[in-house]
This record gives C-alpha cells, sequence and structure tokens, in this order.
C-alpha cells in the first residue's frame, strides 16, 4: 500500500513525506518534482509557456506511473486529486492522507520557502490571500470527502505529524 500525502500547497507534503518514508524505510517520490524532471523546466516555466492544461496532462502521467508503486509515500500537487483520473488510479494501491492547515499558516510557509514562490505560479489572478481562500474554499470539500485520515499541520513540528500518520497506519494493518 502506498501512503499518499494530498492537501494545499504549504501544508507540508514534501517535509512530511521525506521524514515519512524514512521512518517508514520506503522510497518517497514527489509528484512535482517528478513532473519538473520529465519537462526539464520549473512548474512556473511549464505553466507560463504552455499554460496549466500542458502541467495538468504531464501531472496525470507522472500520477499514473507512481501509483503503481508498491509501498512508497508520495507527495501529490495541491490540486492532482481534484482530476478524477488521477484519484481512481491512487485510490487502487494507497491510503490518502490530507495534510491541512489555516490559510494565515499557509501563507506564511509558502512566503518564507523561496523555493516554493520560484517554482510555483499562481493559481488566479487575485492577490496571494485571496487566491488562498478562494482556492482552499473549493477543494478542502473535495480533500474531506477524499482522506482516509487528515492531520492539521499548523503549530507542529513534522516528527509529531509523522507520528500521527503512523499511529493511524498500524490500524489500518
Amino acid at each position: 500500500m502506498n501512503v499518499i500525502l494530498m492537501g494545499y500547497r504549504g501544508t507540508g507534503k514534501s517535509s512530511v513525506g521525506e521524514k515519512l518514508s524514512r521512518v517508514l524505510h520506503l522510497p518517497f517520490y514527489d509528484s512535482d518534482t517528478l513532473i519538473e524532471e520529465l519537462a526539464g523546466k520549473t512548474i512556473q516555466e511549464m505553466v507560463g509557456e504552455r499554460g496549466w492544461g500542458v502541467f495538468r496532462e504531464k501531472e496525470r502521467e507522472v500520477i499514473k506511473s507512481l501509483a503503481t508503486t508498491m509501498e512508497s509515500v508520495i507527495a501529490t500537487g495541491g490540486g492532482a486529486v481534484m482530476d478524477q483520473e488521477n484519484v481512481d488510479v491512487l485510490k487502487k494501491n494507497g491510503v490518502l492522507i490530507w495534510l491541512t492547515a489555516d490559510a494565515d499558516t499557509i501563507i506564511e510557509r509558502i512566503k518564507t520557502d523561496a523555493d516554493s514562490v520560484k517554482r510555483r505560479p499562481p493559481l488566479s489572478h487575485d492577490d496571494f490571500l485571496q487566491e488562498t481562500v478562494k482556492v482552499l474554499e473549493e477543494r478542502t470539500p473535495v480533500y474531506r470527502r477524499l482522506a482516509d485520515f487528515s492531520v492539521d499541520t499548523a503549530g507542529k513540528g513534522i516528527d509529531e505529524i509523522v507520528g500521527e500518520i503512523c499511529r493511524f497506519l498500524e490500524k489500518c494493518r
């Protein structure tokens, strides 16, 4: 069974995924990183040059490939589970863990992560706060419906979050 981390950008999917994979002794894959490697450019460059549609096509391709792995930790991009095709392939061989945080926490994390700002384009023409609130409102019901388990990452360290996930996974076995 794969452990799939989903949630909005800035909720800790990559950081938690890296640590979780070490604790569980499983390989870790970050779908956004793999998409960038496949395309040979950042997501921001890809979207700027060819649009979100091309990015989402690459994302489906990468997720389809990742979903065939066994016993991996996979961090998906924030919008990956908005595509039913992605959900269908991920659910076949995985448990979906939703990492959550409030909008203020997310915004603070993204602002202090220079790499994220550099690599990830805006999702709308709204200012950063409006965009975050709006997209969270759209995605939260989907994340909630799909989640096998959720962890609020606001105010918690990575070890605490990983511990919560591990305790849940123990109950699944």
